[in-house]
Parts: C-alpha cells; structure tokens; sequence
C-alpha cells in the first residue's frame, strides 16, 4: 500500500530535474540530451556536444559515483584507438581530463575492482584482437596495466568475420570477481580473473560457443535476485552470426578457479517467429524488473512505421522501415519464453538501455543517426510507441542514462 501511495503523490508532482543521457557518434561526438516532462509528454534536447574522443567513439562506460564518463575512439581510420574521461555534472557539460592511446579498435569497457581499493576499466578490441585494463584515478586520470593480444590457430566458418580474433564486449559477473569477453572471431567466451591489488587479469577456461555463431554481447541472470557462488546464476550470449540468444548455467569453481557452462536454452532472438534472412542481433539487456530480457535486432526490417518527419510536412507520409526489439520472459530454470517483436522505429539498434525504473528504453539507432525513447511496460515486458525523439550527427554508437534520483523522477 505504502508503494501505491507513493507512486500515485509521485505522478502528480511536477518533474523537478532534468534526466540526462550521453551519446556516441561515429561522427567523432559524444553528446548530452536532457529528457523532461511536461504535463505527461517527454522531450529530448541536446544540451551539450564534445569532440574531445574523436574521430569515432564507439562506446560509452558511466562511472556515476565518481561523476566520471568513460568514451572509447574505436579509431576506424587510425592506427590505434584511445580512451578518453570527462567529469559529469548535473547540467550535462562534459569536462575533457585525459585522452590516452589504446590498442586499435576498442568497443566495450566495464568497470572492475574494489569500491574502496584499486579500480580499473578492462576494454575488449574488436579490430585489436586484445583485452587492455586501465587504473582509475580519482581525478579521472587512466594508466595502462596490461594489454593481452589473442591469435586465431584458423578462420572460423564465417571467415569474412572469423578471420581473427575480435573481442566485441567486457563485463563482469554478479560476484565482481570474474570479467567475461565474448568474442565473436574465435566463437569463444573468454573468462579472466584478476587481483584485487593491482588489476592484472589471468584468462580461465573459456566458455566454448556454437561454431559460427560469432559470441558478440552477453548479459548474466540470477532469478532469485541475489549473488553469490552457490546462487542460481545463468548467462545469455546473443550470436550475432547466427542471430541466436544461448542459455547457460553457471557453476563457480572452488579456489577462484573460474566458471563452468552447462547449456540450458537455445532459440534465434526470434524466438518461434521466422528470422528475416540478413538480421544480425546486437544488445542484450536483463530489464530491472528481472524478468525479462531484451535483445536488438539489425537488419531485420521486420517493420514499417511512420515517418518522423511527418509533423514537420504533414504532405509526408511515407512509412520507413523499421529493425526490431525482441522480448523474453525468463523463466527460473533457465528457459526463456518469447514475449514480444516491437518496432526500434528506425535502422541499426545497434545499442540500448533501460531507465532505472525499467517502463523506458533509449535506442541508439545508428544507421537512422537517432535516439528514441519508448515506452516499456514494467509488468509484460511489453516496449510501446515513441515518446521523444531527436537527430544525432552521423551513425549512433552507444546511448547511456545518468538520471538523477530524486521524488518525482521520471519513472516513478
């Protein structure tokens, strides 16, 4: 009774501050929108522009407690890549502290170490073939630990796309203890385990993926809520491919010696639906809810929606095409059950992320150079029509929340 109550004083007070989001560009921009509502409808503007990880940011990591934006310059047209920081602020200007120079092709990073000791950034380098890590300083400043470089023994199936290693995300697992790098050139898993002192990563037997499935991001469950070694722990990987979503449970090994994978679910992102010839997943997102999942889908065209510019010229009605939004409800056992295929209202998802409070999503559209935000149902997973839109300057990489939680919120 006590959250009803709320949520309902919530909705009739006015939205106090603005939530910001930060986007990457392959144009070489990182930019700030502010997302507010008026009298139940949103609004997206852009509010600041940097260039300061150009020429083409592929990737955006939030450090939200130390006010800290990390930027990755994929360096599509350098001989390497580079990883800048910026100081955040309520009023979405981005202060520029460091940019340093990086193995080529960096396209993911995450965060690891420990709150009160040493903190580092691992980045995962498509182009690379490497994982490097960073130590995090207070003032934002970044410092090499370790760059580790990976051969292929031969091509993969795929061999346009399998002809080397490509690592294409890093994340951790629900302990913090374990950093996990799919990669789609070797059609592995990597998994590495590291010291809490100085940061240095140890690779552990990897999780082997189906061959030409070309691992490309993943996303960890626990159903119960709650982490821990002996606690029900699942992974997804999403093939990008072979347009697949893999379920598997995890084991943690005694004395830290890494993880084991039992398989437990297999479908396309389509689920029971027919997979469009061409399409090519990209995100996957446990939704905050905890019960469901969400996958991006490229290339699929699997709809046709109204032109943006419809409002500015009325006499323009032609429909465009549309990738897609695959829905699972995730089921305690592992199994996923198909829930839904909405509209990405334009080209290439190629990045997405949810509110804290899960009921909307920002989709970076990379080929339509847009954001969006839908609307999301909580309860059914369900992702809805668009509440805001605005352009971006070239093709959209990454799109990050950095809300402010206060009463009132958006999301409440």
């Amino acid at each position: 009774m006590w959250l009803q109550t709320l949520t309902i004083v919530a909705s009739l007070l006015p939205f106090t501050t603005a939530t910001n989001l930060y986007v990457a560009s392959y144009a070489g921009t990182v930019t700030t929108l502010s997302l507010t509502e008026t009298n139940g409808s949103l609004a997206l503007n852009i509010t600041h522009v940097t260039q300061d990880c150009a020429p083409n940011p592929s990737w955006l990591t939030l450090d939200q407690p130390h006010g800290v934006l990390y930027c990755l310059n994929e360096g599509l047209t350098t001989l390497n890549g580079s990883l800048s920081t910026f100081t955040t602020s309520a009023n979405g200007m981005l202060t520029h502290v460091q940019n340093i120079s990086t193995i080529a092709g960096p396209v993911s990073g995450v965060l690891y170490g420990s709150a009160s000791g040493a903190r580092g950034i691992a980045l995962a380098h498509y182009a690379g073939a490497a994982v490097s890590t960073w130590r995090l300083a207070d003032d934002a400043n970044v410092t090499r630990v370790q760059n580790l470089t990976f051969t292929l023994g031969q091509p993969g199936p795929v061999t346009d796309r399998q002809d080397a290693p490509h690592e294409h995300e890093a994340l951790t697992d629900p302990t913090g203890q374990y950093i996990l790098v799919p990669d789609l050139g070797a059609d592995v898993v990597r998994v590495f385990s590291y010291d809490f002192n100085n940061l240095l990563l140890t690779e552990k037997n990897p999780l082997r993926a189906l061959s030409g499935s070309g691992p490309r991001h993943a996303a960890f469950w626990n159903p119960y809520g709650i982490a821990c070694e002996g606690c029900t722990t699942f992974l997804y990987v999403v093939g990008e491919l072979d347009s697949s979503v893999t379920g598997y449970r995890v084991t943690y090994l005694p004395n830290g010696g890494g993880l084991s994978f039992s398989q437990v679910w297999r479908s396309s992102t389509f689920g029971y639906l027919v997979q469009p010839v061409g399409n090519a997943p990209a995100e996957i997102h446990v939704a905050p809810s905890n019960r469901h999942l969400i996958i991006s889908n490229r290339n699929d065209t699997s709809f046709t929606v109204p032109n943006p510019n419809a409002n500015a010229n009325p006499a323009n009605t032609t429909a465009i095409p549309s990738d897609s939004l695959s829905t699972f409800t995730m089921n305690v056992d592992g199994t996923l059950s198909f829930t839904q295929l909405a509209p990405a209202y334009g080209s290439y998802p190629r990045h997405f992320t949810t509110n804290a409070a899960g009921n909307l999503v920002a989709v970076g559209l990379q080929n339509s150079g847009e954001v969006v935000i839908l609307s999301r149902s909580v309860y059914t997973g369900s992702v809805g029509p668009v509440m805001a839109r605005v352009e971006i300057e070239g093709q959209v990489t990454a799109v990050v929340w950095d809300e402010e939680y206060a009463l009132g919120r958006l999301g409440v």
